[in-house]
């Protein structure tokens, strides 16, 4: 495997550790000297600090080389070393690749699973046969049917919703559920990673809220009470991004709790947008994470808009990403339309950008009060 980092007395600690285990590590101290060591040679893992000495506090140099690192070898797994406190900077580092992550100082138990586990997997996947591709059919078969075949239809909120993964078993999830008293629950969530144990992660989170989304439950109750349980599931370096938010017509309320998830966009009949910003962190990270409660007014004529970074992460030939201020527009744009006919118009807009290419599980939902 090869090893990043530009602190030597953290080298030399993992120099002792992953030898003494078995593996044979390589080490670099800068993030140009990584892109040098695999144009060489293929290695199994790459394990990478974030930090370096030209940026020691926002992870951007590693961030950046990360999408580097996957062009050159899609197939090798990349775990992120991270700082404690810095979970929103170890989430940026898997939506833009990264499988796992492990903070600093780690526990050596921890770090040996992680890594393990990466390659394991990884050299699974390379050398998966007919049998295993069969079984992967199985399971995405599985996934599409644990996920709302239609959307609920209520006299107060229209409901429509696209759900396109990357590669046939995905990590997004979404659900709907209506309640006696005529509100409206929707939640949406990207699991990290991808494949079957991002699916198996997926069916647990949707058993979970369904048990925890009752009558009258507040939704920050339900992503305290979800996260707990997660928690106590989890394996190590994984977490979910995760937005439920519950539609009261009848008292003009939209109710919502966000961990660490693209913020939805409240479209409001006159243009303007209000955006359900996280009030805690991902899932399945700290068990004790307390998370927001957030409320907005809503009205006849508005429109909430839940997705994924699969869709405002698409690129154009350029390289370009689509941007969550073009999904804002495009939202604003097609705010008149019913559920379903907004839902196609914006994906057109999305699919006209990125020519129909997506590179990660692309969901997208449209609420119609």
């Amino acid at each position: 495997m090869l090893v990043a980092d530009d602190q030597p007395d953290v080298l030399e600690a993992l120099r002792w550790l992953l030898t003494g285990e078995g593996y044979e590590p390589e080490f670099v101290s800068s993030t140009e000297a990584v892109m040098e060591r695999l144009r060489l040679k293929p290695f199994d893992l790459l394990l990478m600090d974030l930090n370096y000495s030209r940026d020691t506090t926002s992870g951007r140099e590693g961030l950046d080389l990360i999408p580097q690192v996957r062009a050159h070898d899609p197939s090798m797994p990349i775990v992120v070393m991270t700082g404690w406190g810095s979970v929103d900077t170890a989430v940026e580092a898997m939506r833009r690749g990264a499988r796992s992550f492990v903070q600093k100082p780690w526990e050596d138990v921890t770090l040996l699973e992680i890594l393990q586990r990466e390659i394991d997997e990884a050299q699974a996947m390379r050398r998966r046969d007919a049998k295993q591709q069969k079984e992967f059919e199985d399971a995405r078969m599985i996934q599409r049917g644990l996920l709302p075949t239609a959307m609920p239809q209520t006299s107060a909120v229209q409901l429509a919703s696209s759900w396109r993964p990357a590669n046939g078993v995905g990590g997004d999830c979404f659900d709907a559920l209506t309640f006696p008293g005529g509100g409206v629950g929707i939640t949406i969530a990207d699991v990290a990673g991808k494949g079957v144990p991002a699916a198996l992660l997926m069916s647990n989170l949707q058993a979970a809220v369904r048990a925890f989304a009752q009558e009258g439950a507040a939704p920050s109750a339900v992503t305290t009470s979800v996260n707990r349980l997660l928690c106590r599931n989890m394996a190590a370096g994984r977490f979910i991004t995760f937005c439920y938010a519950r539609l009261d017509v009848a008292a003009g309320r939209l109710t919502y709790a966000n961990a660490g998830h693209n913020p939805p966009m409240l479209v409001h009949a006159d243009g303007r947008i209000e955006t359900l910003v996280p009030g805690g962190t991902v899932l399945g990270v700290f068990a004790e994470s307390a998370y927001e409660q957030g409320e907005f007014r809503i009205g006849r004529g508005d429109r909430l808009v839940l997705y994924t970074d699969g869709i405002t992460e698409g690129r154009n030939p350029a390289g370009d990403e689509f941007t969550e201020e073009r999904l804002a527009a495009s939202a604003v744009s097609h705010r008149g339309l019913p559920a379903e006919e907004m839902l196609a118009a914006m994906l057109a807009d999305v699919e006209a950008f990125n020519s129909g290419a997506y590179e990660d599980d692309a969901t997208l939902i449209v609420a119609a009060l």
